[in-house]
């Protein structure tokens, strides 16, 4: 599998090699020993969510408080997204940034987002199936949300495609509206939260998560 770090620290792509013959495709879309070594740490999965999208959908843009956050791995086995990745981290030194990744059925690629960055993607194909791979569970009372719109963002949403938002996505605050109340993650309480990860990765002491029942947001 090649791992390559995007412009977005804490943000990378994984690309799998793919085996072929007569009956069809094999490919691992996700590799414990290939993100660790990538990235200094085990991913730890305390939920995977799918979802089913028709074209147009867009879904985001959507991150949780830190700590404890929510850090996502992203795939695509149906269908085609366009992913974005968005730095809302407030201090770091890509804030207001975006990473575009194209999750498809041909590459095959993935994507895996750390804690306080934002998430959001388009549905380029009906039925486009995502699947999430995430470090904690659904909490609502952490879950944030920034408008897919906001012009200050400016996301590149494609021109071509009708969008279709929730009634929640639609009427989510600005970037400018979540800075004045105090509620964009900070960078440097991220890279602590990374920092602390990659310890304990390395034997420290390990870290106790939260938990919280619900749905997915994303």
């Amino acid at each position: 599998m090649k791992v390559t770090e995007l412009s977005i620290p804490g943000a990378w792509e994984f690309l799998p090699q793919q085996f072929s013959d007569d009956r069809g495709r094999l490919l691992v879309w996700y590799d414990a020993a290939a993100f660790a070594d990538a990235l200094g740490f085990d991913l730890p999965v305390a939920q995977a969510n799918q979802s089913v999208s028709r074209r147009g959908v867009i879904r985001g843009v959507h991150w949780a408080d830190v700590p404890v956050g929510q850090a996502k791995y992203v795939y695509c086995p149906r269908g085609a997204v366009l992913d974005i990745v968005v730095d809302l981290r407030v201090g770091s030194p890509t804030f207001g940034r975006h990473e575009v990744t194209r999750l498809d059925t041909i590459d095959n690629r993935a994507v895996y987002l750390a804690e306080g960055l934002g998430h959001a993607f388009v549905a380029l194909e009906e039925e486009s199936i995502v699947s999430y791979l995430c470090s904690a569970r659904y909490a609502p009372a952490r879950e944030r949300i920034v408008h897919v719109h906001d012009e200050e963002l400016a996301l590149p949403w494609p021109t071509e495609i009708d969008p279709v938002l929730s009634e929640r996505d639609a009427h989510a605050p600005t970037l400018a509206e979540l800075r004045a109340a105090d509620l964009l993650p900070r960078y440097d309480e991220c890279q602590r939260f990374y920092q602390a990860r990659c310890a304990e990765h390395r034997g420290g002491a390990p870290a106790v998560p939260e938990r919280a029942d619900g749905i997915p947001l994303s």
